[in-house]
């Protein structure tokens, strides 16, 4: 039977890199975003996916998605929470707390909403894995960028929540923590990032690593030894590296 495969963010990006990537391998795919007609161009060269244009913040019609998609294709093998901003922000300005709602909103929350409506059909199925995609940013504060690392700082520790809440269900849950990759969030980027990826390289990556069915994965390795690197600096040698830092340009998210 073909797997059955639920994206969010999936009009571009990685995304929509890992819907190609499921695409190849004959899976029934429903793909959420909020870009209704990038999403429906993708779709419409993907055979078996069904797009539905939403808000992952719309924790209503993403339930009312799920029951779409569980009516049409059975309870999900796979849902991947990949919907993600990442703006540039600064708490000293005011105008920065309407992108700080929303970056905390699309990438914490938006996680929640997209896996709520499928656990307890995963329960019952006694199958399915849920992974979210984290970032090597959530690992330590970067300046300029507090909204995002704060956001996957947060998202981090609620897989890690939720995966030990559903221990013994048969139900995995995956936490990816990507370096760089080369989609129009790092496009704004004015420095230089190390170890980037493409969004198919990334992809097939992160493919791999659910397959494995592993718990926390950072990609691509080169990150990895980075992050661990990074925990273990001291505070105030931290703080004195990354202090002048280049920083991401202050912007709306979109």
């Amino acid at each position: 039977m073909p797997l059955r495969i639920f994206i969010t963010g999936a009009s571009s990006g990685l995304g929509a890199a890992l819907a190609r990537h499921y695409a190849a391998r004959g899976a029934t795919l429903g793909l959420v975003a909020r870009r209704g007609d990038k999403l429906a161009a993708l779709c419409a060269t993907l055979p078996q996916a069904t797009p539905y244009p939403l808000d992952v913040c719309d924790s209503s019609a993403m339930q009312a998605a799920a029951a779409d998609f569980i009516a049409r294709a059975g309870v999900p093998d796979i849902v991947i929470a990949a919907a993600g901003i990442s703006v540039g922000t600064l708490t000293e300005q005011a105008d920065d707390l309407k992108a700080f709602q929303a970056v905390m909103n699309t990438n914490v929350l938006g996680t929640v909403t997209a896996f709520q409506p499928f656990i307890l059909p995963m329960r019952t199925a006694r199958r399915g894995v849920l992974v979210g995609v984290g970032s090597v940013a959530g690992i330590r504060g970067l300046p300029g960028g507090s909204a995002y690392s704060a956001s996957k700082a947060a998202l981090i520790t609620y897989l890690e929540s939720l995966r030990v809440e559903l221990a013994g269900s048969n139900i995995q849950v995956t936490t990816i923590n990507p370096g760089y990759i080369a989609t129009p969030m790092t496009a704004v980027n004015p420095y230089r990032m190390p170890f980037i990826m493409s969004a198919e390289n990334a992809a097939a990556k992160i493919v791999r690593i659910i397959d494995q069915r592993r718990a926390y994965a950072t990609i691509p390795w080169q990150m990895a030894i980075t992050a661990k690197l990074l925990r273990m600096l001291p505070r105030p040698l931290y703080d004195r590296l990354f202090a002048n830092a280049p920083r991401k340009p202050r912007q709306l998210p979109l």
